[in-house]
This record gives structure tokens, C-alpha cells and sequence, in this order.
């Protein structure tokens, strides 16, 4: 198999038609041999019976179905896990990235890279606050992290089959593909492209989902907040010991009545408990992270599939 591209699935009724139809003349005009894996991630619309119905017209379409809602990124991991091309496409159903991309995407595959993601001119169809929210979020992340995470980019790229081998070496319960991506390394290559609007239906992506994708983008591949809370408890001893040293002068040296300082002392109490809470969130989301994987339980479980 030349070729897997890697769709997961969640309520796109809307556009799985279209998507079948772009993507089976994408590759026709390739001329390559492909599979369309299709993983759906708890569709409570009737995404998993128009593919199957698909599957039944075209025998390139395979499809993975999951007993519950597992999230975006287990849902690649997944195709990832199924997929058996040299080269493997990763994009999403709602035709935002257009299928089309995927040819010049190949083309420089094949003059020896092993990532080709595709990096976002302009994000139509989208709020001024989601933009502005994502683009932060992206340049903040490559300003912590060790490794560098290409800005404005999502999941939509083509890989070879070696960076899937290495992926699948690790199995963390909380994913952030793109961050892995750029931490195993290899030729890695982009292309720029202007990204459209939604075909149809809703995006799943609510701003509950996208701060924990952030969270774990941040923690996966970056120990600056715990490095954030070391340094505000060593700011704030200092600040505590001069207050101390103030309190102490104070008492023996200047006759002030008893109530005096009061706000002051309240001030500081407030300020205190609010590092020491703000640090042990911190800590703590580290903690269930690693408490996640320790369980080691499965990714994710499949209910039905086509996949031999």
C-alpha cells in the first residue's frame, strides 16, 4: 500500500460524501495505491452508517469504529495504529484543509522528507477569539518547549511510515501528535495554504476541549510551568522574609498599637494561599498525567471494524 490517509470521524455527516469525492480524485490523479481509514470517535449521528454504506461501493475504504468518544488525537493514533501505507495522510473531515493538498504534499515526500505538514496562511470561517487564542497558545508553546513546534499548523500533514514505527513506541494517554512529530525529528519540510471554512455541521473542537488540548501540549513537552511555580516560591520567601524583618522592627523598636498592620497581614495571607493553590494545580496536573499512564490502560476500544 502506497498511501493510508487517516480521517477521524466525529458527527460529519455533513461531509463525508464530499470528503470521499475529493479524496478518491486526489488519489486518482496520484495514481497510487491508497486506503481511506475512516476512525469514528463516538459519531451520534449517521457519520458511521454513510461509511459503511461507502465501504460497500469503494474497497478502499476501511473504517474503525470506537465504543465511546475517546477525543481527536486517539482517534489518529488509532488510524495510525491501522493504517498499513508506506506514507500515511493525516486530515480531518470537515474539509477545512483541502484534499487537494495532498498531492504537492506527496510530491515533496518523495524528494526525501519524512513530514510535510501543511502551515496556515489565513483561517477563514473562524472567530476573531479562537484565532487570536490559537495563535498564542501556538507561539507561547514554542517559546517553553525544548523542541521546535511548527506555529499555525494543525494535524494535516503526510508522514512516512518510519515516523509512525517510532510513534507507536510512545503510548502516552494524553496525546499532542504534532508536538511528538517535531520531537522524533527527521527531514521535515511544509507547505502553506490558505485554510477554508467549515463544509458543514459543527465543530467538536468546543474551547473546553482546546484548553485541554492545550494543557496537554504544555505539559507533554514542557516543564516550565513547575519551573514557574519553583520561582514564585522563592519570590515570594523573599517577600515574606523582609515582611518578617519589617515586623519584627516593628514590634521592638516602634510603639504601634495592636491592630495596626491588620490589612496588610490580610494581604499577605490571601497572597500566600493563592501561590501555594496556583502551585499545587500546577503540580497536580503533572501528577494525574503521569497517574493516567502508570494505568496503562488502553488507548481506546474498538467496537466494529472492517479492518482485517
Amino acid at each position: 500500500m502506497d498511501v493510508s490517509i487517516v480521517i477521524p470521524i466525529f458527527n460529519e455527516e455533513l461531509n463525508i460524501i464530499m470528503l470521499h469525492r475529493r479524496l478518491s480524485s486526489v488519489m486518482a490523479t496520484l495514481n497510487v495505491s491508497y486506503e481511506l481509514l475512516f476512525i469514528n470517535d463516538g459519531s451520534k449521528d449517521n457519520s458511521l452508517s454513510l461509511i459503511k454504506q461507502l465501504s460497500t461501493e469503494d474497497k478502499n475504504i476501511k473504517y474503525v469504529s470506537f465504543s465511546r468518544n475517546f477525543g481527536h488525537q486517539i482517534a489518529v493514533t488509532a488510524g495510525l495504529d491501522k493504517s498499513i501505507g508506506n506514507s500515511i495522510v493525516i486530515i480531518d473531515a470537515d474539509l477545512q484543509d483541502p484534499p487537494e493538498l495532498i498531492e504537492p504534499m506527496y510530491r515533496k515526500l518523495l524528494e526525501g522528507f519524512q513530514v510535510v505538514y501543511a502551515k496556515r496562511k489565513s483561517r477563514q470561517g473562524e472567530g476573531w477569539l479562537k484565532k487570536t487564542t490559537a495563535k498564542g497558545f501556538y507561539r507561547l508553546l514554542s517559546k517553553i518547549t525544548s523542541i521546535s513546534i511548527p506555529v499555525d499548523t494543525g494535524d494535516f500533514r503526510i508522514i512516512d511510515r518510519s515516523i509512525v514505527d517510532v510513534l507507536k513506541m510512545m503510548p502516552e494517554q494524553h496525546k499532542f501528535l504534532r508536538g511528538q512529530i517535531s520531537w522524533i525529528g527527521f527531514n521535515q519540510t511544509y507547505i502553506e495554504y490558505d485554510r477554508d471554512e467549515r463544509n458543514g455541521g459543527k465543530t467538536g473542537y468546543t474551547y473546553k476541549k482546546m484548553i485541554r488540548f492545550a494543557l496537554d501540549g504544555i505539559t507533554s513537552f514542557s516543564h516550565f510551568p513547575l519551573k514557574i511555580a519553583s520561582i514564585m516560591g522563592f519570590v515570594v520567601s523573599g517577600i515574606s522574609f523582609l515582611f518578617i524583618c519589617y515586623a519584627l522592627y516593628s514590634k521592638f523598636f516602634e510603639a504601634t498599637p495592636a491592630v495596626k498592620g491588620w490589612t496588610s497581614l490580610m494581604i499577605c495571607i490571601s497572597f500566600l494561599g493563592g501561590i501555594q493553590l496556583l502551585s499545587i494545580g500546577i503540580i497536580g496536573e503533572y501528577i494525574s498525567r503521569l497517574s493516567d499512564n502508570i494505568r496503562n490502560r488502553p488507548l481506546y476500544i474498538i467496537q466494529e471494524t472492517n479492518v482485517k
